[in-house]
C-alpha cells in the first residue's frame, strides 16, 4: 500500500477501502467464499446459512429518523437479506466510553429490541467492554447475524446481461440527515434517515418466485459503490437512467450545498435488486406494495460490456461514467 497509516477514507466504502480489504485482510485470511458479498454463505448439512458482521460508529448517536441501535440491527439484517437469507439471530457487542449516561444506553438497547421485533429476529448473545474516557466516542456497536438461505445463488457475482435493476426508494436520505444533524444544520428541513430493516420486502419478493440474481444494500459509498461492486464481481456493464433515480428535493438541495454526489451518499433502508428481464414489471409491483418500497423505481439494466463499467444516462441525454467513490466523503455515517 502507498500509505503507511490508516486514513478516514479507508472506511468510506470506496476505492481506498477496497484496496485495504484486498491488500491486508484478504491477503492474510483468504477469500472465504465469494469475495465482495455482504454475507458469507456456509453450507451446513443439506442447507445453507448466511453469516455477516458489521460495526457501527455513527455520530451523532441519535439522528432524525433513527439512532445507532436501529442502525446496528437494520444494517446487519439487510446484509443477510442480500444473500437471500431469512434472518434468524444476531449478536450485539458494545464498546462503551466511561461516563456514558445509563439512560442513553437504555434508549439504544430499547431501539435495538424494537427493530429486531419489527423484522422477527432475535438478539441472542453479546459482549460489553468499557474503555476510559477519551478512548472511544460514547458507544460503538458490533452486530453479527446468521440467516437461513432461502434462494441459493443470489450474489453480486450472479448479475447477468439483460437483468433489470430495481432501486427500492429514494437515495441519500441517511447520509444527508446524519451529516446535517452532526453539523447542526437541520433547521426544520424535514430530512430523516431511511434506516429500516427490509425483511418483509425482500422475503415477499422471493416468495413470489421472482428470478432475483443479485441484491446489495447501498450503504457507505451509496449506489455508486454498490453498482461498481456488482459490475466488478459479475464482469458486466451497468447503465442507469438519472431521471429514474428517486431523490427527495431536500436531499438533493443538501448534497448540492455540501458539494456531494447524491449517488455516493449512504442509504440504510434501500436495496438494489437485479432481476431477470421477464420478471421486472412484476418485481417492481411487489416491491412497491411493501412498506419500505413505495418509491421504488426501475433505474437501469445490465449489459455484456464493457466489463466492470457503470455509466449514467444524464438528464441532458449525455452519458457519464459512475466511478467508485474516492476519498472520505462523510465520516462516521454508519
Amino acid at each position: 500500500m502507498k500509505t503507511k497509516h490508516i486514513l478516514l477514507s479507508h472506511g468510506a466504502g470506496g476505492r481506498e477501502m477496497g484496496r485495504l480489504i484486498e491488500q491486508v485482510f484478504l491477503a492474510r485470511y483468504g477469500a472465504g467464499g465469494k469475495p465482495g458479498d455482504d454475507s458469507a454463505v456456509l453450507t451446513l448439512g443439506g442447507g445453507q446459512l448466511a453469516f455477516t458482521t458489521d460495526s457501527f460508529v455513527v455520530a451523532p448517536l441519535f439522528f432524525p429518523g433513527g439512532d445507532i441501535g436501529r442502525l446496528a440491527v437494520a444494517g446487519t439484517v439487510n446484509d443477510l437479506l442480500t444473500a437471500a437469507a431469512r434472518p434468524l439471530a444476531l449478536s450485539a457487542s458494545f464498546i462503551l466510553e466511561e461516563g456514558l449516561e445509563i439512560e442513553t444506553l437504555m434508549a439504544i438497547a430499547g431501539s435495538m429490541r424494537d427493530t429486531a421485533a419489527e423484522c422477527g429476529v432475535a438478539i441472542v448473545t453479546g459482549d460489553t467492554k468499557v474503555v476510559p474516557k477519551g478512548a472511544a466516542d460514547q458507544v460503538f456497536i458490533t452486530t453479527s447475524g446468521v440467516g437461513e438461505v432461502v434462494r441459493p445463488g443470489v450474489s453480486g457475482a450472479a448479475a447477468r446481461p439483460g437483468d433489470r435493476v430495481i432501486l427500492t426508494g429514494t437515495v441519500g436520505d441517511h447520509g444527508a440527515a446524519v451529516m446535517l444533524a452532526r453539523e447542526n444544520l437541520l433547521q426544520g428541513g424535514g430530512l430523516a434517515s431511511d434506516v429500516a430493516p427490509l425483511t418483509d420486502l425482500v422475503l415477499t419478493l422471493l416468495a413470489e418466485g421472482i428470478e432475483v440474481h443479485a441484491m446489495r444494500d447501498p450503504t457507505r459509498g451509496g449506489i455508486a459503490a454498490s453498482l461498481n461492486e456488482i459490475a466488478r464481481q459479475s464482469g458486466v456493464a451497468i447503465t442507469i437512467e438519472e431521471s429514474r433515480v428517486p431523490v427527495q428535493p431536500g436531499v438533493a438541495a443538501a448534497c448540492e450545498a455540501l458539494g456531494l454526489d447524491v449517488f455516493q451518499v449512504a442509504n440504510e433502508g434501500k436495496m438494489l435488486i437485479f432481476v431477470a428481464p421477464g420478471d421486472a414489471a412484476r418485481a417492481l409491483e411487489v416491491v412497491r406494495s411493501r412498506r419500505y418500497g413505495q418509491d421504488a423505481s426501475l433505474i437501469g439494466e445490465v449489459l455484456p460490456g464493457p466489463p466492470r463499467r457503470v455509466q449514467v444516462r444524464t438528464l441532458l441525454g449525455t452519458t457519464r461514467l459512475l466511478d467508485p467513490p474516492a476519498g472520505e466523503l462523510l465520516p462516521r455515517i454508519c
